[in-house]
């Protein structure tokens, strides 16, 4: 019974690792880090090879007037068009931005990230789909949640 149940446990230990390989971790990484830094230098063609074309971003605001929160979205073509735009003259960001990447799970075809930038914090979820990592997900909030206001 100890022999099987060894057994068992080997066998469900070596699928888990095989979940996720050394390159799928690299790859990961990669699609976060094209995302932000496709923002602090202007670079639409990097941000659309790090999304999915479903993309979704979301985040939640307080309106002032209605005192009422509401959910904002973006989809994949405002955020090539927003990493085109967003830092032309160079001062959104500091001289060396903070992108920290904290890989929070990974299966064989999702992960999910935490990207942690100067101003805000980036929730993603990536897919793995033709053999590609990309974004498909992403729900952010600003470090000073004021700014949600």
């Amino acid at each position: 019974m100890k022999k099987r149940l060894l057994l068992i446990t080997i066998v469900f230990c070596s699928l888990q690792i095989q979940a996720q390989t050394a390159q799928d971790t690299i790859d990961i990484k990669r699609v976060a880090l094209a995302y932000i830094e496709s923002q602090h230098t202007p670079n639409p063609k990097l941000m659309e090879s790090a999304l999915h074309p479903r993309l979704v971003k979301r985040s939640v605001f307080r309106s002032k007037a209605a005192q009422k929160d509401y959910i904002s979205e973006y989809f994949a073509e405002n955020m090539v068009i927003l990493a085109e735009t967003y830092n032309v003259k160079g001062d959104k960001f500091p001289k060396n931005p903070r992108k920290e990447i904290k890989l929070l799970d990974i299966s064989e075809r999702t992960a999910s990230v935490k990207l942690l930038a100067d101003a805000w914090i980036d929730y993603m979820h990536i897919v793995k789909t033709n053999g590609e990592w990309k974004i498909i997900n992403v729900l952010w909030q600003y470090n000073d949640v004021k700014q949600h206001e």
